[in-house]
């Protein structure tokens, strides 16, 4: 992979990974077109979001350090269990179970056999239909002090979709709260405060695997040889897409107080109905680096 390669999947993380359109899915099918016959891969998904992860700390980095603080003087008595602080906090661990159990328990198929190009075009299109349906149809009357531990629960599940690449991480849990009647600002906000134990989970367990090898010499050269990423090129795709990112951020949540989700309905479909249209056509191979 080399740093032009790098720096455009971190643009392509950044530009994706907040908006409900799977970023997974863009890396996977853009990987691809910029390395034939080769994809960018599972474990360099998992670490690059870091980057993006780390713009979530940094734009709500007063609620994450309130709810955190809080949450910790509950635990001591200082505080009671139903300040609205402290059940986020609780919320937040127990809407982190699924993804963290699933993602052990499915790691093979999710590193390689769900990575079929032909599951994530699927995926772009009926989560992207779902999404519109729950966006146009569901109340909005909910706000984030209203949620419980159920939804909380389902919010959850919803997230650990985002397992499959096309689902889309923002899209899976946005669609949840629409559809349990939550307001959209509130339902993307715990949306990203829940992603952030999960993302920084899984990519510290990938880095923990593919780091270590790659600060030796003989990791560095077989990594080449075998056209995997670098550490360098992993650093500099993590660095653009925490700047990217953390733009995308504040635009976002400006945009999502005024508008629907439509334009991402659309932009979900018409993805997933042209990559179908590059994999019947064989300029995409729906297997490239997913079965290794």
């Amino acid at each position: 992979m080399t740093l032009l390669t790098a720096v455009l999947l971190g643009l392509v993380q950044g530009l994706t990974e907040f908006l409900p359109i799977s970023s997974s899915a863009h890396l996977r099918v853009v990987g691809e077109l910029l390395m034939p016959g080769r994809e960018p891969g599972a474990a360099f998904t998992a670490i690059i979001q870091l980057g993006t992860e780390t713009a979530v700390l940094l734009y709500f980095w007063r609620d994450i350090v309130r709810i955190i603080s809080r949450w910790c003087r509950a635990l001591v008595g200082r505080l009671p269990q139903s300040d609205p602080d402290v059940r986020m906090g609780w919320l937040v661990i127990i809407g982190s179970i699924p993804i963290g159990v699933l993602g052990l328990l499915f790691e093979d198929q999710i590193d390689h056999s769900l990575r079929n190009l032909y599951i994530t075009a699927v995926m772009l299109i009926a989560f992207g239909l779902l999404l519109g349906a729950a966006d146009r149809f569901a109340p909005q009357k909910k706000e984030l002090t209203d949620l419980t531990v159920r939804d909380g629960v389902l919010f959850g599940f919803a997230q650990a979709l985002a397992l499959i690449p096309g689902v889309s991480r923002s899209g899976g849990t946005i669609t949840a709260g629409r559809l349990l009647g939550y307001e959209r600002p509130a339902a993307t906000r715990y949306a990203f405060l829940l992603a952030v134990p999960a993302v920084f989970a899984s990519g510290l367990y990938k880095a923990y695997q593919e780091v270590p090898p790659l600060l030796s010499a003989d990791g560095r050269a077989a990594a080449a040889a075998a056209g995997e990423p670098s550490l360098v090129a992993i650093l500099v795709a993590t660095v653009v897409s925490f700047g990217v990112g953390y733009a995308v951020i504040a635009w976002f949540m400006r945009f999502i107080e005024h508008r629907s989700l439509a334009v991402f309905v659309i932009y979900r479909v018409a993805a997933g109905v042209l990559l179908l249209v590059l994999l019947g056509s064989g300029v995409i191979d729906p297997l490239a680096g997913s079965t290794s």
